[in-house]
């Protein structure tokens, strides 16, 4: 099973392209006992509970977190659909702007989510556009392009954004950019590809992305 990645932005957890929270921080969020948000939960995935055998497949996964004591326990992570499937159970005004505000954050998360995909979709027709433009394509060709709207972006090149950010050496970086930087940077990506070929000239390409960059943002803030 691939490793479950907690994004800062949102504080929640991504795995295959699929956005989730935990039992532990609905628990936190709407003040209530892990335990009694466990028993609700049981109480929803059980057989006898009236809701789909599909439904909880698809949007209740159990899981385990380890204590301060280095002790295992329980956990349950949940979709979107989990998730709202669980806060209906909890009544209140304060607890309906906790589920209005974690349900915007799921969307905000599914956006990211959805342009981090497209940038690793693109990802390759990108690679493709550097190795038409050089005769015999080196490494650093790719690492170059890529930090430089990295550079644009962020400010720093991706092994001075993990140092920055205490991201293991070689790790990807992007799952942990915010959306709007992932945005930006899935823009530029998709421009650079054509000008690759079509602007030859490296520094040309990086004036004229950061241009276009600088466009953006103050499209953005008007």
């Amino acid at each position: 099973m691939s490793k479950l990645m907690l994004h800062p932005e949102f504080n929640l957890y991504e795995r295959h392209g699929q956005a989730f929270c935990s039992s532990r921080q609905v628990a936190e969020t709407f003040n209530r006992r892990h335990d009694h948000i466990l028993r609700n939960i049981d109480e929803i995935t059980a057989p006898t509970s009236g809701v789909s055998k599909e439904f909880t497949t698809l949007n209740f996964q159990e899981s385990k977190y380890k204590d301060p004591s280095g002790k295992w326990n329980r956990e349950w992570l949940l979709t979107k659909d989990g998730f709202t499937m669980v806060a209906m159970e909890i009544k209140g005004k304060r607890a309906r702007q906790f589920k209005e505000a974690y349900i915007a954050r799921f969307n905000q998360m599914e956006s990211f989510i959805k342009s981090l995909l497209a940038t690793k979709i693109e990802f390759p027709a990108f690679t493709n556009a550097i190795m038409d433009a050089h005769e015999e394509p080196k490494h650093y060709h790719f690492s170059n392009e890529i930090n430089m709207i990295y550079r644009i972006v962020l400010g720093v090149d991706a092994k001075d954004f993990r140092k920055a950010n205490d991201i293991e050496k070689g790790a990807v970086i992007k799952p942990f950019l915010t959306l709007a930087q992932i945005q930006a940077i899935e823009t530029l990506q998709r421009v650079d590809i054509g000008l690759i070929l079509a602007m030859p000239d490296y520094e040309q390409r990086k004036a004229f992305l950061a241009q276009h960059y600088e466009r953006m943002r103050r499209k953005l803030i008007a």
